[in-house]
């Protein structure tokens, strides 16, 4: 059964779902205010693992009527997590040799791969020199093991192999949707698009260009490291958690904007800890009260400018490529290891409790992480 108190009612409009010891940024419930003022706006509901972001937060879910706010999904249009069942035993793979298999995936992809990049994505959208690429920021790919198991069936249904090790990339649209924001607040700054209008219609165009990029982007980063590993792979699920869709709420039409916020009605989720921190596997279970929204993970708990001062003095780079769980980090950027380690992020169980407790989800499986790969810390 739900638990009431972790669905907190903050404002007319504005839920938060947290319990008593969810750590939430001041910063973070001001921002989730201030948005309840635009023009239009209806309902908003933080999740636990709420953050500030650049003028809006992260972990957030947004319901407008007439109106859609590109600059609230910002320039990651279509980032979210991909789920793939690999063929790599779990008893046998070792982090050391994983690594040494990988070698550099920050590149462009090679000439072999064009093929496959045309399949996935139609040639009038650009940027494809950015496929295949993880990106910077929190965006990683990570080797998993199954920790534990709370529903064998369940595992089943979606043909994973406790056995073998799965593959979850986090990735989004690169540089092509931060061109698309960019275009949009060059025209219109920060204000909505009203609905129905033609600058409505021609966003929502190349938004949709930006989802299907960041499909095939999560695809080949997948496909990619498989090569690499010689395994092969297949897709579990692929969820978006940075876009605006047309939805009814409340029995109004309107817009559905996520920030940051994983999808409740779309099947199975993984909501993924920090790079030295468990993830989960869970059902969602629908409410209105979140948007039909979950968390997107661990939520961070420090701004990237302070990590390194907050670190620095405890752990050198390659400790930090080491973690106390027995996985390994692969990151080449000095500031982003810094930037990246567990320390910064919210314990990811304080953010799947509150989650069980309000009545959205039931845990399938826990996932420990094996082997993470982060970018060179450039994010195009």
């Amino acid at each position: 059964m739900g638990n009431t108190h972790c669905i907190q009612q903050l404002s007319e409009g504005v839920t938060l779902i947290a319990s008593d010891d969810t750590w939430i940024e001041g910063n973070a419930i001001q921002q989730l205010q201030t948005t309840a003022a635009l023009p239009g706006m209806r309902r908003m509901a933080g999740m636990p693992d709420l953050h500030p972001g650049r003028g809006y937060p992260v972990g957030a879910a947004f319901f407008s009527v007439g109106r859609l706010y590109p600059a609230l999904i910002g320039g990651d249009i279509g980032c979210g997590m991909a789920l793939w069942q690999t063929s790599l035993d779990a008893r046998k793979s070792q982090p050391e040799k994983l690594d040494k298999r990988l070698g550099d995936l920050d590149g462009p992809l090679s000439d072999e791969w064009r093929e496959q990049a045309d399949a996935l994505l139609p040639a009038h959208i650009g940027f494809r020199s950015a496929l295949g690429t993880i990106g910077g920021g929190n965006h990683f790919a990570e080797l998993q093991r199954i920790d534990e198991v709370y529903d064998e069936a369940a595992l089943g249904t979606l043909a994973i192999d406790p056995r073998r090790l799965l593959l979850l990339a986090h990735s989004g649209s690169r540089g092509l949707g931060q061109a698309i924001l960019r275009e949009h607040v060059d025209q219109y700054g920060h204000r909505g698009l009203e609905s129905g209008g033609d600058a409505c219609r021609a966003y929502l165009a190349r938004h949709g260009d930006a989802l299907r990029f960041a499909e095939a982007n999560r695809e080949l980063i997948a496909r990619r490291m498989l090569d690499r590993l010689r395994a092969e792979g297949e897709p579990v699920l692929d969820i978006h958690h940075n876009l605006v869709l047309p939805s009814r709420v409340d029995g109004l039409d309107g817009w559905l904007h996520r920030k940051g916020a994983t999808p409740a009605d779309a099947g199975a989720v993984v909501i993924p800890g920090s790079r030295g921190d468990f993830s989960y596997l869970a059902r969602p279970l629908p409410q209105a009260a979140s948007l039909y929204s979950l968390a997107h993970g661990a939520g961070r708990k420090w701004m990237r400018s302070e990590c390194k001062d907050r670190l620095s003095r405890r752990y050198t780079p390659a400790q930090l490529s080491r973690t106390k769980l027995g996985s390994h980090v692969i990151c080449r950027d000095r500031e982003l290891i810094y930037e990246e380690a567990p320390e910064a992020y919210k314990p990811v169980d304080s953010v799947v409790d509150a989650l069980r407790r309000a009545g959205l989800i039931e845990l399938l499986a826990r996932l420990r992480p094996v082997l993470s790969y982060k970018t060179r810390g450039e994010c195009c």
